[in-house]
């Protein structure tokens, strides 16, 4: 998708910055989209959610430089921190292309438990990869949205982008990283203490889930929330929560939620 923003009413060199600094910092959070700017427009290249994101950020940038004199790259990371893009998830893969493009970390493995969702791995076809790969693609999906295709498979083929099942990470210790646990609310307290405890020097792990949607046959073996609840209060430990107001997906998405939401409760009693 293609879009251009046309800057009006203000001076481009006042939202890009002295050699382009801020708008790089700004374009760092989009990773895999194309954004060229002359003069007061700029051209925007990628995917529909981050175009869109993108807008809605630039506006956020614009309407903080009506209110102090001048722009800073901090400005840039403050509007950024704690956001979520289509999902936290989405949000959490772009910051670790960022880190690795910036060299600050040596490479980024992203995990999920395969949960059978109905299904039996031993029942599908194929070799271990082919029955995992299922659990898997919206991983993949998630860095095709940041990273051109091909050095995607170049990061994947020397190892500097993982994608494993969270089984494949026991025994394992993981430095200069950023490990990404998704879906974590498929895990049990254990699993996820195996996780926590991969951690090397100079890594930073994270950890998404959504309580609401546990896969598990027995919900209440969720150990999210538990865990949660275990370390939120140790130093080095941030714990982000989001509600359905924080729903960045089609407008329509937010009141299908609040409408499930609404409607659970009634078919408990």
């Amino acid at each position: 998708m293609k879009k251009t923003i046309t800057l009006e009413a203000i001076d481009p060199i006042e939202i890009y910055g002295a050699g382009n600094k801020i708008l790089n910092e700004f374009c760092s959070y989009f990773p895999g989209m194309k954004v060229i700017a002359r003069g007061n427009q700029i051209f925007l290249d990628g995917s529909e959610s981050q175009i869109e994101q993108f807008g809605n950020k630039l506006d956020e940038l614009i309407e903080r430089r009506k209110h102090k004199m001048n722009l800073t790259t901090f400005d840039v990371e403050d509007i950024f921190d704690g956001e979520t893009s289509p999902d936290s998830f989405t949000l959490n893969v772009a910051l670790a292309v960022r880190a690795l493009k910036n060299r600050e970390i040596k490479r980024i493995i992203l995990t999920r438990p395969a949960v059978e969702a109905g299904e039996r791995l031993g029942f599908l076809p194929g070799d271990l990869k082919d029955k995992l790969d299922p659990y898997l693609q919206p991983l993949y999906d998630a860095l095709g949205d940041m990273i051109p295709i091909r050095k995607l498979q170049e990061f994947m083929a020397d190892g500097t982008i993982q994608i494993a099942p969270l089984a494949y990470m026991r025994g394992r210790t993981l430095d200069r990283a950023c490990v990404i646990l998704d879906e974590a609310q498929n895990t049990n307290l254990g699993q996820l203490k195996m996780f926590l405890t991969r951690m090397g020097a100079n890594a930073k792990f994270i950890v998404t889930g959504d309580a609401s949607q546990v896969d598990l046959p027995n919900k209440k073996d969720s150990g999210l929330i538990r865990g949660i609840n275990l370390i939120k209060d140790l130093k080095g430990v941030s714990v982000i929560s989001f509600t359905n107001e924080d729903i960045v997906r089609h407008p329509l998405v937010t009141k299908i939620v609040k409408a499930f939401d609404k409607a659970e409760p009634e078919s408990e009693e």
